[in-house]
């Protein structure tokens, strides 16, 4: 599987607020992903696999990242003010989204998810961005880290 990954992700209990079902199992799916299937490098370092535990500290977005033995290999800070728009949007859309499943004709339901879809990879973009400086990830996997972002931000 290599070095270059995930081995495990942890979610700061204390970050996160109470989610609806869609949230909560949208939370799941990014963690059982993320888990399955990533790209991770912590540039400068060579002690991979990682365990990453992500939270909210102060209004940042803190990466504390350690090799699998559970030893912090670094913890980084990355400033909300590129993706609070991005997850303000992102949560009026999958909202959007669940209604219109249980409402909306099929072709409404399909331009809802892909404009849902696209804001992700957006968001996935700006993200890989934030945390270039230290850490490199592919689009899908800092997509499904969005998503987590998202469920720490509402009570961050």
């Amino acid at each position: 599987m290599g070095v270059n990954r995930l081995i495990d992700v942890v979610l700061d209990e204390t970050s996160l607020a109470p989610a609806s079902p869609n949230a909560e199992h949208e939370r799941r799916i990014a963690l059982f992903d993320l888990k399955e299937a990533n790209t991770f490098t912590v540039r400068g370092e060579d002690r991979g696999p990682y365990v990453l535990t992500l939270s909210m500290l102060e209004g940042r977005l803190a990466l504390d990242i350690a090799d699998q033995r559970g030893e912090r290999i670094v913890l980084h800070h990355v400033a909300m003010s590129a993706l609070r728009k991005l997850i303000k949007d992102y949560a009026l859309i999958c909202d959007s989204y669940h209604n219109a499943i249980r409402n909306a004709s099929p072709s409404q339901i399909e331009a809802i998810d892909m404009g849902r879809r696209g804001l992700h990879n957006e968001a996935g973009e700006v993200l890989q961005e934030a945390l270039a400086q230290h850490v490199e990830v592919d689009l899908e996997t800092a997509r499904r880290l969005f998503t987590l972002v998202c469920a720490l931000h509402v009570r961050g």
